[in-house]
């Protein structure tokens, strides 16, 4: 089997993988298939024996999942919780996971920079479930050639995904507002959904009772360049190895998103939201409207208050001539290069995203399917889950994603972001001064990390 590279130190794997807070959460288990008799997997061999690992999050991928493949696959499955210290340390030791959680979107190009992940072309290319022609163009988030994405090996695949800049609201506080609801036929400005969340922000004294809006989407960072995108403009350059946050286009992200925050009518670094995550928030009647894609509808299904209440949206706009609507996460799995249980490490990937487990996830309104085929599962039952559906399915035409760097992980830029925005929401620095920050900060970043894989 492949060994680890001996070259790759400890700090070179920093930060190999993860999520950003607030990703989407699947919870749905297809039951365990009754058989114990090992497939034949894309190899065209029985699937090896031995244990496969996998690292994510119970809510996920958990020691429910892990019996249905094992029961379903004839293979020992155990999980492990995504931790990325643990990650960090197998990875370096060369005794990684079989199989680990990430982000298409921001970890494809960093992972195959530094030859960590296994190219799965081989398998993908024999696979019983996954046909070339069946696959949602979404999925080349986890392709990356060496210069972008898009193209080249894939070195995973999307369990789901959502257009994440997509949002949710909260009827019954905009009728507490005695606010008018907005029409999913035409997106809102940044101007107007920024009003909107002035006006439905509730305050007992000087406490927020309920959120007005969250704009902070899955990262602060990817939430700027989303809206300098639609704003015409770019924040990461075409070579992928500097920032310009003082664009035009991006200083008008920038100070959209400083009145957001200096408004106080949602989260920010200086008040986060207690529960960690907009799904307790917004169930709970104290969000009005939520900065999160499809699958946030899947909180829905079994909750018949919010299903009565929770409506969706397309994703705002700077001008409709640049209107986009943007993937950020697509999260799935992926396959360390160093692994040693590979084949049967492809059985349980597989399986978990084409498979049984697949369709429960789809059915259940959790994202958009990685698989067209799939994709006619979607719930329409509930009259909020078929509202839901036309808005999304109307979205997609407007569906577009952004090369993320191979240089430095998104959470290390999000880390510099978090450490200057205190100053910039505090009125300290202005937002051109913020931009200077941050991009020379963020490019001094990517300048070493450009240099250690050489």
């Amino acid at each position: 089997m492949t060994t680890a590279n001996p070259g790759l130190s400890r700090r070179r794997f920093l930060a190999l993988s993860g999520a950003a807070a607030g990703s989407a959460l699947a919870v749905g288990c297809a039951p365990a298939s009754s058989t114990k008799t090992p497939v034949t997997g894309a190899s065209g061999s029985a699937a090896k024996q031995g244990v496969v690992t996998v690292m994510s999050q119970a809510g996920e991928f958990g020691p429910k999942e892990a019996k249905a493949a094992g029961q379903a696959l004839g293979i020992t499955v155990k999980t492990v919780e995504y931790d990325l210290t643990k990650l960090t340390a197998m990875l370096a030791s060369g005794n990684p996971p079989d199989v680990v959680r990430g982000m298409g979107a921001t970890d494809t190009a960093y992972l195959a920079a530094r030859q960590v992940a296994e190219d799965l072309d081989p398998y993908f290319a024999k696979s019983t479930l996954i046909k070339a022609d069946d696959i949602d163009p979404v999925n080349d988030l986890w392709r990356f050639d060496g210069q972008k994405q898009g193209t080249g090996p894939r070195y995973g695949f999307a369990k789901d995904y959502s257009q994440d800049a997509m949002l949710w609201y909260n009827s019954a506080l905009f009728d507490a507002a005695k606010v008018a609801h907005p029409t999913s036929a035409e997106p809102l400005s940044f101007d107007e959904l920024l009003d909107l969340g002035k006006r439905l922000t509730r305050r007992q004294g000087a406490k927020v009772s309920a959120y007005g809006l969250n704009a902070n989407g899955l990262s602060v960072f990817i939430t700027l360049c989303g809206m300098t995108a639609s704003a015409g403009g770019k924040v990461l350059a075409d070579d992928l190895a500097s920032v310009d946050l003082t664009s035009p286009e991006a200083l008008r992200a920038i100070t959209w998103y400083l009145d957001y925050a200096k408004a106080g009518i949602g989260p920010t670094v200086l008040n986060p939201d207690p529960n960690g995550w907009d799904g307790p928030t917004f169930q709970a009647g104290r969000m009005a409207i939520a900065t999160d894609g499809y699958w946030f509808g899947g909180l829905f299904g079994s909750d018949a208050k919010n299903a009565k209440l929770a409506h969706l949206l397309p994703a705002p706009q700077f001008g409709t001539e640049h209107r986009i609507s943007p993937c950020y996460g697509a999260t799935g799995l992926w396959m360390p290069k160093a692994g040693k249980n590979k084949d049967a490490a492809w059985q349980v990937m597989e399986w978990f995203l084409a498979g049984d487990p697949a369709k429960t996830r789809a059915a259940g309104g959790w994202g958009i399917p990685p698989l067209k085929s799939l994709q006619k599962l979607m719930p329409q039952t509930q009259p909020f889950q078929k509202e839901a559906y036309q808005v999304q399915m109307a979205e997609q035409k407007y569906f577009s994603v952004m090369t993320f760097t191979p240089y430095v992980r998104l959470d290390a830029i999000d880390g510099v972001i978090s450490r200057e925005l205190p100053k910039a929401i505090k009125g300290t620095v202005s937002p051109a001064q913020f931009a200077d920050s941050l991009n020379g900060q963020i490019n001094a970043q990517l300048a070493d990390g450009k240099k250690r894989l050489r």
